[in-house]
């Protein structure tokens, strides 16, 4: 039996003001307690629209959409919403609100009213979690972007959501402080079962979600696990969007005849297939 739905989306439409056309048209999807979904679009695409529709910033124009049971579109629910549903920005810097980390992890708590005596084991507990207790005392501005990104999620983990919505979360870091963050979210969904929404336009951090949805001129044009997608090549290519290098090079070894199965993300992916085709008498072994 499928749980029931922690985030529904149902035929939403969203249209800036003064634009002539929708950033997003008839938008449907339902993401289940515990998932981690990528949400992957070229630029302009209608991703990062979509991410703060569900976190209550945007109310669509057309549809509903419902987190943890509640509607967006009503204002007094908002609060609930935000406390359930914790975003995570692209520009770190633009999170930090405290010249101490251990004050910006409280600085939610605060605003929700929680009591001290519950606010500090919160806020070690957070810090604990994205490995940044060690800088509790220190100020944000010496940390690298990776780093505040952490500290940003501590800040979200601290208020107890049921999802953490990270729109180009890594956009703005370099390779290191992208791994670090997306370790640090993958091991907070598969420890803790916070669900995550992963908005991104990087394909190797989309391969690693259980689901991608890819968005494209507003509407979902794609949904399946990231082999099932990324197996569509042609098609991402005419969205102007890439596959990992693994599946390209797959796509192009079957172009030559080589009999390789769908669903090839990785090198070692490639490497076994490869292997068996070359010595099919290692497969019986």
């Amino acid at each position: 039996m499928q749980n029931e739905s922690l985030i529904r989306i149902d035929e939403v439409s969203f249209t800036y003001e003064g634009a002539s056309s929708p950033a997003l048209s008839h938008v449907s999807a339902d993401i289940q307690p515990g998932e981690f979904v990528a949400v992957l679009g070229h630029n302009g695409s209608g991703k990062s629209t979509l991410a703060k529709l569900l976190n209550a910033l945007y109310i669509p124009t057309e549809g509903t959409v419902a987190v943890c049971g509640y509607d967006t579109r009503k204002e007094e629910l908002v609060w609930e919403i935000r406390r359930r549903a914790g975003m995570i920005f692209q520009n770190p810097d633009n999170q930090i609100v405290a010249t101490l980390v251990k004050e910006d992890v409280a600085f939610g708590l605060e605003n929700l009213g929680v009591p001290t005596e519950e606010m500090i084991p919160r806020i070690e507990s957070a810090l604990s979690a994205v490995r940044m207790s060690k800088y509790a005392d220190s100020a944000p501005h010496q940390l690298s972007g990776g780093q505040k990104q952490r500290v940003a999620i501590a800040g979200i983990l601290a208020m107890e959501p049921s999802v953490i919505i990270a729109d180009e979360a890594t956009a703005m870091l370099d390779p290191s402080g992208r791994k670090e963050v997306l370790d640090t979210i993958r091991m907070l969904n598969r420890k803790k079962g916070i669900t995550v929404v992963w908005i991104t336009h990087f394909m190797e951090e989309a391969a690693q979600a259980d689901r991608v949805l890819v968005v494209t001129d507003g509407e979902v044009r794609l949904s399946g696990t990231p082999a099932e997608v990324f197996d569509n090549v042609d098609l991402m290519q005419e969205m102007h969007l890439d596959v990992p290098p693994m599946t390209a090079l797959a796509n192009a070894l079957r172009q030559e005849g080589m009999p390789l199965p769908a669903g090839i993300l990785t090198v070692e992916d490639l490497a076994k297939e490869v292997d068996q085709v070359l010595c099919p008498s290692k497969s019986g072994t």
